[in-house]
């Protein structure tokens, strides 16, 4: 089982991981005005490249930490991404900025095919630790909210990302000091697990892979919205943007916490019914937004937030239930590759959906989206109650 420094690091990872990308969303106005850009929409294209290296880069990442080792490629994620964000806030043109996203996103994509099965290597409740890790990720979402609302406000946007990327360093520096050295990378030690029995291999990748995508693209439209989409709905009563950043914080970290309720549960229960009925309260929710403003608006956001991140531990709870360790790492690489690769769709789109029709077509575009996951899930196999 990991150890506890090692696993302190390798959740405040995923925090940073999922901050680092959201930064720019968060900050797109500021960015807009310095560089001239009359609507911030316009700006929102020039990060989709880091979204699409942090899905394709998943592939690589996940063979290498396999075959070199999980440790070294968690050192490389944590120098290397707070650099990439460094190298954004010194950039001086929007070109500049969409290139250095696009490191952040290649070094971003690090943590989720190493972190996550370096995490739950030999736990003995792996849905309550990918419950907690995931908790950490969403409260990294938070932060994206909550400290480069701050930071813009008070020292400009280059601060909401210089500062965050010598803190990640800092953490690398960290965690090449304490956590324990591995005998050897996964691919080569003993098998641990057996492989699935009643259920295609191949069939259960396709699923994942089909689930994982729809989710991220509605993880993507949410949280890349939420900033903007808050600020519209609630503009009758504040545009503040630390004010608002502070509420759209507040969002995330209490809806985080559904992670932790699903972790528990997944544990004890099967995942299909689980999965689906979050995936069915989400759906409506997100519909129900479409109607509402001001402070039911921000009600409303609360629930749909939670029931979205409620459902994003299930792929990575499969994988620890069917996939030996030796390959984990590869496996999550190739379906992280696909379904956040295609994701970052949902980035692109953003700009153009809410230019041209509002963010009552965005919200009823994510209904949809729900859906679509809804659908793809009824095609699980039976599962059985966890031990």
């Amino acid at each position: 089982m990991t150890h506890r420094p090692t696993r302190f690091l390798l959740n405040v990872g995923h925090a940073l991981d999922h901050m680092f990308l959201l930064v720019f969303a968060t900050a797109v106005t500021s960015i807009a005005l310095e560089f001239g850009i009359a609507r911030w929409e316009d700006l929102m294209p020039y990060s989709v490249a880091a979204f699409f290296f942090f899905g394709i880069g998943a592939l690589p990442s996940g063979r290498l930490g396999d075959l070199w080792g999980r440790r070294p490629m968690i050192i490389v994620f944590f120098v290397g991404i707070g650099a990439a964000a460094i190298l954004t806030g010194l950039a001086n043109s929007p070109l500049q900025v969409a290139l250095a996203l696009a490191l952040l996103g290649c070094f971003a994509s690090i943590y989720h095919p190493v972190g996550i099965p370096m995490l739950v290597q030999g736990s003995p409740r792996p849905g309550w630790a990918i419950g907690v890790n995931g908790l950490a990720g969403n409260l990294g979402v938070a932060l994206a909210a909550v400290v480069t609302g701050f930071l813009v406000k008070h020292y400009g946007w280059r601060t909401a990302f210089v500062v965050p990327g010598a803190f990640s360093i800092a953490c690398g520096i960290a965690f090449a000091m304490l956590a324990v050295k591995e005998d050897a990378p996964p691919a080569r030690r003993q098998a641990v697990a057996a492989a699935p029995a009643g259920a295609s291999m191949a069939r259960l990748f396709l699923i994942m892979t089909l689930a994982a995508t729809t989710g991220s693209l509605l993880f993507n439209f949410s949280t890349n919205v939420n900033y903007e989409l808050l600020a519209d709905r609630f503009a009758a009563i504040s545009r503040d943007p630390a004010l608002l950043g502070t509420l759209l914080a507040a969002v995330y970290a209490v809806a985080a916490f559904a992670q932790l309720v699903v972790g528990w549960l997944i544990d004890r229960h099967a995942l299909k019914p689980l999965y689906a009925g979050i995936v069915a309260v989400q759906a409506a929710l997100i519909a129900l937004a479409s109607f509402v403003d001001g402070w039911a608006f921000y009600a409303v956001q609360f629930l749909f937030m939670a029931a979205i991140f409620g459902s994003i531990p299930f792929t990575d709870a499969m994988i620890v239930r069917y996939v030996d360790d030796r390959m984990r790492s590869r496996v999550s690489g190739m379906r992280l590759a696909v379904s956040f690769g295609a994701s970052s769709l949902a980035v692109w789109l953003i700009g153009p959906v809410v230019k041209q029709a509002g963010f009552t077509a965005l919200l009823w575009l994510m209904a949809a989206t729900s859906l679509v996951t809804l659908a793809v899930i009824s095609r699980l196999p039976a599962q059985p109650r966890a031990a």
